[in-house]
């Protein structure tokens, strides 16, 4: 990826949504030849020249110091995810990682450590599975294989969430709202991007889905990113149907880039109920199986 393209794209996308009145600008013209905000309003509201403000979105960001980033993030009212996704692009110019996460010189399989599987088999009533930064599931426990069933298939390739949800056309039952879901899977590959701009695996990932996928590749030119913490998620199982879960996504300290998703129900609501079919379901097809 080239840095100073990510830099330019990222803040033209973010100067044109954002609106002379939402900026509180008055605009004595009725009209505009760019959409969103001139360079020079950005400019004024920062508190930097134009000039400099134009070297930045030109990709020229190097060396910009905390204070400038945090002016620049002010004035396009960047929200905490935005503002360091800024300071990610800016610091991988310096070849300084703010993520506090370690540059992969090369891409290397991930190491599934027992305790790490022994932790996940405990989670009996959640689906729980680990995915790496390129949205590869790594690991899962017993109810997770049963959830992802249709994603995970007969093995062979390493499940990816991203594939399935821009080339497996059985992603759009599973996914009721689709749309959603495809805006939250770019928009986290793009801030895991900006982290290690280094990550082959990514940049082909990235490529490959571009190249197959038209929207996709609209939804990664938009720049937008998001961080994935917390929240609620319909999904249509194939098996038990419609199901409504709630997120976590905890850090894995020990494999950095890799994430610990947990879903889990409402006790006692209809999709609780549903989740421990689910889980009968998958021991009796295991036993089957057996």
């Amino acid at each position: 990826m080239d840095n100073k393209a990510e830099v330019r794209e990222f803040l033209m996308t973010r100067r044109a949504r954002l609106t002379p009145d939402a900026a509180g600008i008055t605009d004595g013209s009725s009209r505009r030849r760019v959409p969103g905000l001139r360079r020079s309003e950005v400019a004024a509201l920062a508190g930097m020249s134009v000039e400099y403000y134009a070297r930045i979105e030109r990709g020229a960001i190097g060396g910009a110091s905390a204070s400038v980033l945090d002016s620049l993030s002010r004035a396009l009212q960047l929200d905490d995810t935005e503002h360091a996704h800024l300071l990610d692009l800016a610091r991988a110019v310096d070849g300084v990682p703010t993520s506090g996460r370690p540059r992969r010189k090369a891409a290397r399989p991930a190491t599934q450590r027992i305790s790490l599987q022994w932790a996940l088999d405990s989670i009996t009533d959640g689906v729980a599975f680990v995915r790496n930064q390129r949205q590869d599931l790594l690991a899962t426990n017993e109810l997770a294989k049963a959830f992802y069933a249709p994603l995970i298939g007969d093995g062979g390739r390493t499940p990816n969430l991203a594939r399935f949800q821009f080339l497996d056309p059985s992603s759009r039952e599973f996914y009721p709202d689709w749309d959603t879901f495809a805006e939250m899977c770019v928009a986290i590959m793009r801030a895991e991007a900006g982290r290690d701009m280094h990550d082959k695996g990514l940049q082909d990932l990235v490529g490959e889905l571009s190249t197959r996928d038209e929207t996709f590749r609209k939804l990664w030119g938009a720049h937008n990113v998001r961080t994935h913490g917390a929240g609620m998620k319909r999904f249509n199982h194939p098996v038990v149907g419609e199901i409504h879960l709630a997120y976590e996504a905890l850090a894995i300290t020990a494999d950095p880039g890799s994430v610990l998703m947990v879903y889990t129900a409402e006790p006692g609501s209809p999709s609780a109920e549903r989740l421990r079919l689910l889980g009968s379901w998958a021991a009796e097809h295991a036993q089957a199986q057996s």
